[in-house]
């Protein structure tokens, strides 16, 4: 189904993935009353916006959280620009850091806006978005890239497909193959062979490897330690 951005540039329907109620509610009179997007749909997971995507439902414009229950930084948005189409992603987080932000954009988002925001930010945000530029918290430029190892880890896990990038979260979140096996109703063989090509692509050699790798993208604290021993 496509989505349905008006000719005038402004955007019919959004999507927020965000796992808080009351912000969501708050988000979506804003979006309405403010900003003028006729139709919000929400998810509270990013799996649940993920198998919409997949399963044809579009959307003009989506806004994200970085934190959610099934999923912690940066990797969220590297799986979901990939299969987002050509709608804009708007990151919206409470951490607004200009390393966030700077790491955030390179990962795809073409705007971030910080939750505590004033409507009229998202007023202005959605307006310059709309017309196909980059919006950015006010005052914030970015001299500050990330450093070099995120923007390596971001690059090789943008390299990723869809299926690779959720067995690579179920491995940083300990899964062993037989699980992600049975939790992807895939053959444990099939798993065996997305994790070699994972591997490849990230260019390490173990699974913890893989696993830091993931961390650098995703700030070193949001995704669980990986098991030892493996």
């Amino acid at each position: 189904m496509a989505g349905t951005q008006q000719e005038n540039g402004a955007f019919g329907r959004a999507l927020v993935i965000d796992d808080h109620p009351l912000f969501c509610d708050a988000l979506g009179l804003t979006l309405r009353n403010f900003v003028g997007i006729a139709q919000i749909d929400t998810a509270d997971r990013l799996q649940s916006a993920l198998d919409r995507l997949g399963a044809g439902e579009a959307w003009d414009v989506i806004m994200l959280d970085l934190h959610l229950p099934d999923v912690s930084g940066l990797d969220g948005l590297v799986r979901l620009r990939r299969v987002a189409g050509a709608a804009p992603i708007v990151v919206v987080s409470s951490m607004a850091d200009r390393q966030v932000v700077a790491a955030a954009v390179r990962a795809g988002a073409r705007g971030f806006v910080p939750k505590h925001s004033e409507r009229e930010v998202f007023l202005t945000a959605f307006r310059v978005i709309a017309a196909g530029g980059l919006y950015l918290p006010d005052g914030m430029d970015l001299p500050d890239a990330p450093g070099r190892g995120t923007e390596e880890a971001i690059d090789r896990l943008a390299q990723l497909t869809p299926q690779q990038a959720t067995i690579l979260h179920k491995i940083c979140c300990g899964a062993m193959n037989k699980q992600i096996a049975y939790d992807l109703s895939i053959a444990e063989t099939t798993v065996k062979a997305h994790v070699t090509s994972i591997m490849r692509k990230l260019g390490v050699q173990t699974r913890t490897q893989a696993v830091l790798l993931a961390k650098e993208a995703s700030f070193g604290n949001m995704l669980p330690e990986p098991p030892a021993g493996r």
